[in-house]
């Protein structure tokens, strides 16, 4: 299975669900959010960072389903190496500012849940992220395996989810050291595309510290013999009415597997504005 499939099947899950935003508080029981952060700097410094996320969800008693798109861009100064030439003709790497994209990544996933009774459920779940500035331009995932609910009541709710996949990835090109005799820049080195069967598992908690405030955290872990990937997303949020919210969120992802020159954890810190589609 190659990323464009699973990328295909992914919007062709999310399409049923987007059409129904306007509306999603209907007898089927979806609800969803969407929330968006933007921050902009001029002066001393000159930045930009704008990021989205729309996510939907439906349960039953017999199944449940989600699906969610994430969006990340920011644009800052950064340092460049340009060619050229000194006073006496000879070739030379200039370092220079420039107003450039340090961020760009997205994703969208999906997940189905066929429930055994209330607790125990089967789950089917693809991902696709695409991101210019990780280890990996791409890692596209499919996946099946248990999932269990320990706690749900007013105040918490606790799931687990197991079992096995298949990730399909390319790492990202990476720079140097050595120069390239002809431009005299860093040479670039290029990956191509590979596959591993992987350990997914998922850890989902949700607290409700008062009538409107709520603290989440999501651990993902998809495991594989080349590569490990975790992520965590950890957010607070607090209601402001029935329909909008603010939500500070912490995200911490880490490859174990990662080019030499490329950290392999990435941390993101947001405040966003968070509106509630019902439910």
């Amino acid at each position: 299975m190659n990323s464009k499939t699973l990328l295909a099947a992914l919007l062709l899950a999310a399409f049923p669900v987007a059409a129904l935003a306007d509306d999603a508080a209907t007898s089927d029981g979806w609800s969803g959010t969407g929330e968006a952060g933007l921050a902009m700097a001029r002066g001393n410094a000159k930045s930009e960072n704008l990021n989205a996320k729309l996510a939907f969800k439906q349960e039953d008693a017999r199944w449940k389903h989600s699906v969610y798109l994430t969006a990340l861009r920011s644009k800052g100064e950064v340092k460049t190496h340009v060619a050229g030439v000194d006073a006496n003709g000879n070739p030379v790497v200039n370092t220079v500012k420039a107003y450039d994209t340090t961020a760009n990544r997205y994703e969208l996933g999906g997940a189905v849940g066929y429930k055994f009774d209330e607790r125990s459920y089967l789950v089917g779940a693809l991902r696709y992220e695409n991101d210019d500035f990780s280890p990996f331009q791409y890692q596209a995932v499919a996946s099946v395996g248990y999932g269990y609910t320990v706690l749900k009541n007013a105040r918490n709710e606790l799931s687990f989810e197991i079992g096995p996949g298949y990730k399909h990835y390319r790492k990202n090109d990476v720079s140097g050291p050595e120069l390239d005799p002809a431009t005299h820049l860093p040479v670039i080195h290029r990956f191509s595309s590979e596959g591993e069967l992987i350990a997914r598992g998922l850890v989902a908690y949700k607290h409700q510290l008062t009538e409107s405030t709520a603290l989440v955290d999501t651990l993902l872990v998809e495991a594989g013999s080349d590569n490990t990937f975790v992520q965590n997303d950890a957010g607070l949020s607090v209601a402001i009415n029935k329909a909008f919210a603010l939500k500070l969120a912490y995200q911490v992802r880490h490859n174990t597997d990662a080019p030499a020159g490329v950290k392999k954890t990435d941390q993101l810190i947001t405040t966003n504005l968070v509106y509630n589609f019902g439910g």
